[in-house]
């Protein structure tokens, strides 16, 4: 496994510099999607075997690396995500200076992600967590130097190294208590493990994206390159699930109930929040990037619902519900992995993910939109797909806290649950509309008409990715067991059998699916070659129009109606007349942000109004520089005259 894992991190390197040589781009970055295959097999491998390999955690600040069963599922999880990425992009990159820096920096990224996965001391843990945070915004920069892009990377960096300096204080102070790879090493109720339990939520709960501190995921992640928006949401945010897991769950002991449920306030606020604001949006990659806010959440729920149900002794069903979240940041990054690499091929195909130009690209990019309908389904949590068997399994979890808690633990299992289902209703409707209005119906302009398929590399990774939805929606009693397994002093799981093999948690999929394809061939078989006469389409005698087609506010009109009160719409309507008779109406509208409104904008308004005060004062004039010394002198004696310096 070790020998695997390393000489996949090789091929990575080689095919990064590789990348960087204009005649070698391309097969840089095929010699890339190998290493990460690799990487993928070594994380699953390990997963399996459950063991250990290379050095274990520890408090020392000496850099270490190690690989154990929850380090594997992450591996494997980006080596499942970066190989049909990186091959995405061997097609979808061109060999100009930008092409190649991206190529280059791609492989850097994915080797952070490995450091930081791997790292068994604090200082390399850090410093690969910093190149993780620092790697992307450099991509975003070379391909989007515009005053949007900065403007991005700019609030990007400044919210994940405001937020992020929760993660060192966390991570720092754990070492100083001896408590990495040593639980008993913080008291149960101290205030330093209630210091430690809050930063590490703050620091890794800003690059996870939790509300309020995910203000830089919306922007940052729609103007990546596909691939790197797919690597961003897949594996980057579930990275951060990774850090709070180590924290909250290995290295902070036992808990109190207050942690898990400060846990589920966050993700039932970021999952509600993340589907209610991707619902409004009108681009797909933002769309797409709101909607991993919502699943940040969904995680988040898991891992609160562990964290009550253990300080509860339901130690049985709180292996169930992290093993639930676990499988759901699975689940996740494979979907919205292929969601963006798809959004990517259609924005190549047309030129722009605006939704209400789009439309009709199933008909004409047949494997891209069939691929792109069965994420939606997925993300959606429709049955028989990986996305229904996670959420369905974090609902037992959710409720089995309402139910093998106490009262006040109850209460809040039961506001979390209720969270839970009204965002995958919400889910539902946001992608019954992504599907209407980018798939199916008339081009809304005449470049969708002209539309085709994309190239060969891009429609197989994505393709792919959508082959493992369909297998982890099928299947997914194979993979749980093991996940189970990796929560600490986890015996056993409640378990129900499949038809052939073992399933969990009374979620029959395969059976469900072998139902379903022995239907469908029937019908198949019984329609034989006959086919319905084509007729004219009835439109109260209107004629066909793709413009007057139903748009994206249409879809959501109605819920914004009924949130009105809370998301305040803005909105304006301008009737142009002459000579009393309307000529034309335009209309233009938007849901604000209200976390950006009432919160970081008055924190950027004050701190713009400091650095100005700050800058009056830096005048550049030596007088006034003398006199400052002088009042600091003259504070100075005044301070050791009434003793307040000794």
């Amino acid at each position: 496994m070790i020998v695997l894992l390393i000489s996949g991190l090789a091929l990575l390197a080689v095919g990064g510099l590789l990348s960087a040589i204009s005649a070698a781009l391309v097969s840089g970055l095929r010699l890339q999607s190998i290493g990460a295959s690799a990487v993928g097999v070594a994380g699953f491998w390990a997963l399996a075997e459950g063991g250990a390999y290379g050095a274990s955690f520890t408090s020392a600040l000496t850099p270490r690396f190690g690989v154990d069963g929850l380090t594997g599922l992450f591996l494997g999880t980006l080596g499942l995500i970066a190989a049909p990425a990186v091959a995405f992009a061997s097609a979808y990159l061109h060999s100009t200076p930008k092409g190649r820096s991206t190529g280059l920096l791609g492989a850097a990224f994915i080797l952070s992600l490995v450091g930081v996965l791997c790292s068994r001391d604090v200082i390399t843990f850090l410093v690969f967590w910093e190149l993780m945070t620092l790697t992307p915004a450099a991509i975003i920069l070379i391909n989007r130097n515009d005053a949007v892009g900065r403007r991005s990377v700019f609030t990007y960096v400044a919210i994940t190294h405001i937020g992020g300096a929760g993660t060192w204080i966390a991570l720092l102070l754990l070492a100083h208590a001896g408590a990495i790879g040593d639980s008993a090493a913080l008291i149960e109720g101290s205030g330093l493990q209630a210091v430690i339990a809050i930063t590490a939520i703050i620091g890794f709960g800003t690059k996870a994206g939790l509300v309020p501190m995910h203000a830089w995921l919306p922007r940052t992640h729609p103007i990546a390159p596909a691939h790197i928006s797919a690597l961003m949401s897949a594996v980057m945010i579930a990275v951060a699930a990774y850090g709070l897991i180590r924290v909250l769950v290995e290295w902070l002991g036992d808990a109190p109930a207050w942690v898990g449920i400060a846990m589920l306030a966050l993700g039932a606020v970021s999952a509600v929040m993340g589907i209610t604001y991707a619902l409004f949006q009108r681009d797909l990659k933002r769309l797409l990037a709101y909607s991993s806010v919502e699943h940040m959440g969904m995680i988040s729920l898991g891992l609160g619902a562990y964290l009550v149900l253990r300080s509860s002794g339901a130690s049985v069903w709180a292996a169930f519900a992290l093993a639930a979240a676990l499988l759901h940041v699975l689940n996740h990054a494979v979907f919205k992995a292929l969601l963006f690499l798809a959004a990517g091929a259609f924005e190549q195909a047309v030129g722009t993910l605006e939704l209400d130009h789009l439309g009709g690209l199933l008909r004409r990019m047949p494997w891209t939109g069939g691929a792109f309908l069965i994420g939606a389904l997925a993300i959606a949590g429709v049955p028989l797909l990986n996305g229904f068997a996670s959420e369905w399994l974090l609902l037992q979890s959710l409720l089995h806290v309402t139910a093998d808690s106490g009262p006040w633990l109850g209460v809040a299992g039961v506001i979390a649950l209720v969270a839970l289902v009204g965002t995958l209703a919400l889910a539902a409707l946001c992608f019954v509309k992504v599907i209407g209005l980018v798939l199916l119906g008339l081009p809304r302009r005449a470049v969708s008409a002209q539309a085709t398929e994309a190239k060969p590399a891009m429609r197989g990774a994505i393709v792919a990715l959508a082959v493992v939805c369909v297998v982890l929606g099928a299947v997914p009693g194979v993979v749980f067991p093991l996940l189970v397994a990796l929560a600490p002093g986890a015996v056993a799981t409640p378990t129900h059998a499949g038809l052939w093999l073992p399933d969990t948690g009374n979620l029959p999929t395969l059976s469900l699916l072998l139902v379903v394809l022995a239907i469908g061939s029937l019908v198949w078989f019984a329609r034989g070659n006959r086919r319905a006469a084509s007729a004219p389409t009835w439109a109260s005698g209107q004629p066909i129009e793709a413009t007057l087609n139903w748009t994206s506010a249409g879809f959501t009109k109605p819920l914004r109606l009924v949130l009105e009160v809370v998301l305040r719409p803005e909105r304006e309507i301008v009737v142009h007349a002459r000579g009393g008779i309307v000529q034309s109406v335009s209309y233009t509208g938007r849901v604000p942000n209200l976390i950006d409104e009432k919160l970081y904008r008055p924190v950027v308004q004050q701190a713009l109004a400091g650095a100005a005060l700050a800058r009056r004062l830096q005048s550049g004039r030596l007088g006034l520089y003398v006199a400052y010394l002088i009042g600091l002198v003259v504070v100075l004696l005044i301070a050791v005259r009434i003793g307040v310096i000794g």
